[in-house]
């Protein structure tokens, strides 16, 4: 994801072959309730949005100021069911992530912001906290890493009221580790949601570590964003190699995920909201659409047609509300609306 200040995204222009892609029974994935449990009294717990819904919107909250919309969170369009805050910051200690408001973004306080947390949530919005970026230095890698990170995730979502938290690593990411870290945010508070939001060469096997941890946490994963851009041509489930900013692109990459072992239900297309927004590979809302039409329903195919249809496909993502805003909101205007139709 874009964390530089400057706005402008770095291109990662990769060609990858797939080595292979190994099948797996796909395991039913319920729907994720928002929320956060044992919240202590100081910090009492969020207000009980609806669960995420069976199709939903994914936005990124931009917590600094590069040149997009500037926004607070009751600003962002209401088509956005999980709204990602980006980006917490790494501390002195290994794997441990705290979370600090820019004053470019306009707050007055840190009660204002908690304030919009809990409003969007009363509309059935969940609020979940950003880890990584372009930018992102955290890096669980051993079990005091994974501890330091579950112990400050579990902390913020307390203090904040968030309910869940995004990982969105992209300098690396150790399936072992993360794993555990994830479960350990999991054990205490049962209702996180948890989403990510890999690179395209992060997913092309269920062999790399963004895709085993996806699949490590699956019983309790709500869903993957992956980004469909800054990426350049990569395979798809068929082993035809796919150029970004197509109907195909996106729906052949997805496959992978699909037959790979993540449940409808746990996969989402993530995409840039305007040209501005990313190094390369914005489509137009009518491609995304068309794309949601092909993989869920097997209309509006490209060349690539899945084998297979997934009425349960969790719906899309983009970098960012901001973005968006500054673009007229037409992410959330026409992807917002179809992804909410889907049957």
């Amino acid at each position: 994801m874009v964390r530089a200040r400057s706005g402008r995204a770095k291109s990662r222009l990769r060609t990858r072959l797939l080595a292979g892609v190994a099948a797996a029974v796909l395991t039913s994935a319920g729907t994720v309730a928002a929320g956060t449990a044992n919240a202590s009294e100081e910090h009492p717990a969020p207000a009980s949005p609806a669960a995420v819904p069976a199709h939903a919107v994914t936005g990124y909250w931009q917590n600094f100021n590069n040149g997009a919309t500037v926004q607070k969170l009751k600003d962002v369009d209401d088509a956005y069911d999980i709204i990602a805050v980006s980006f917490a910051d790494a501390t002195g200690q290994p794997g441990a992530v705290t979370f600090h408001l820019d004053p470019a973004v306009g707050y007055g306080s840190t009660d204002e912001f908690k304030a919009d947390i809990k409003a969007k949530q009363a509309a059935g919005t969940s609020v979940v906290l950003s880890i990584g970026g372009e930018k992102g230095s955290v890096s669980v890698n051993d079990d005091t890493s994974a501890k330091n990170f579950a112990d400050s995730v579990n902390g913020l979502m307390d203090e904040y009221g968030f309910n869940g938290v995004d990982i969105d690593l992209e300098n690396g990411l150790n399936s072992t580790y993360m794993t555990q870290a994830l479960k350990a945010v999991h054990d205490r508070h049962s209702d996180v949601v948890v989403t990510m939001a890999p690179q395209t060469i992060d997913m092309q096997s269920p062999q790399n570590e963004y895709f085993k941890t996806a699949l490590g946490i699956k019983d309790f994963l709500t869903v993957v964003n992956m980004q469909y851009y800054n990426s350049g041509s990569m395979n798809g489930c068929d082993g035809e190699v796919y150029a970004q900013g197509s109907v195909d692109f996106l729906t052949s990459l997805a496959c992978i995920q699909l037959e790979g072992g993540l449940d409808p239900s746990q996969v989402g297309i993530g995409v840039p909201a305007s040209a501005r927004a990313a190094g390369s590979g914005y489509v137009a809302p009518s491609v995304v659409n068309a794309a949601l039409d092909c993989l869920t329903q097997g209309t509006n195919c490209g060349s690539f047609k899945p084998s297979k249809t997934y009425p349960g496909l969790r719906g899309a993502m983009t970098w960012s509300t901001n973005w968006d805003a500054a673009n007229g909101n037409e992410f959330a205007g026409q992807v917002g609306a179809h992804v909410h139709g889907l049957p």
